[in-house]
């Protein structure tokens, strides 16, 4: 099995528990939009403890970058990564599937789930052919919404945002449930793309199968 030990070049927060980690890129590592890894930090206590993250770099970049929500209440593999310093080390191992792009459609993320979309997204801005594509995103409150600005600033108003835990008047206060997904959505032969907590797609899976979608155009990871 392929691994790699890569510097950490550079971390910035994104949102109050959300960081991104800009670091090395191997020589002829290669990976297509969506797509991920198991990522250890380079240390005697935790570098058996892999976690999936989601390349949020484009494939072209001389860096990769990961956007990782930090789990700080428990001692975890997350927790330990809001921890690391810029020259810190990480181990890549093979890429793998998760969820890749196969046409114009709507994208559905809960929280941290947005992760695979955000180079999906990019490449296709990059590319020009950003289209009818559209993202609807669920969250707990307004601080949590991940690149809230790029998201806004690529998508427009075809970047909806729900918050389910805050009354805020500038946003949706719904949980995306089969009545929310009927008034947001009018064409069930597109794409639909999904990410978030498992029971959150399952549940939207569902919904969507129920108001027409067809199975084949309802993607989720694939592992």
């Amino acid at each position: 099995m392929e691994s790699h030990i890569v510097k950490i070049l550079q971390i910035e927060s994104v949102t109050h528990n959300v960081k991104r980690f800009r670091v090395e890129k191997p020589g002829g590592y290669k990976f297509i939009p969506g797509q991920a890894t198991e990522v250890a930090i380079n240390s005697d206590k935790w570098k058996e403890e892999r976690r999936p993250f989601t390349f949020t770099s484009l494939g072209d970049w001389d860096d990769l970058e990961f956007t990782i929500k930090i789990y700080s209440d428990h001692e975890g593999v997350t927790n330990q990564l809001g921890k690391l310093r810029v020259g810190d080390e990480l181990i890549l191992h093979d890429v793998w599937g998760a969820i890749q792009y196969k046409g114009e459609g709507t994208f559905i993320a809960g929280g941290a789930g947005v992760t695979p979309f955000i180079a999906i997204l990019r490449q296709l801005e990059k590319e020009n052919k950003l289209g009818k594509n559209q993202l609807i995103f669920s969250n707990n409150t307004e601080k949590d919404i991940i690149l809230k600005e790029e998201f806004s600033k690529m998508l427009g108003d075809q970047f909806i945002n729900t918050l389910t835990s805050e009354k805020n008047s500038s946003y949706d206060t719904r949980k995306i449930d089969k009545g929310y997904l009927s008034e947001k959505i009018d064409d069930y032969t597109q794409y639909f793309y999904i990410c978030g907590p498992d029971p959150m797609i399952e549940d939207i899976q569902k919904h969507l199968l129920e108001l027409g979608a067809h199975k084949e155009k309802v993607i989720t990871e694939e592992f």
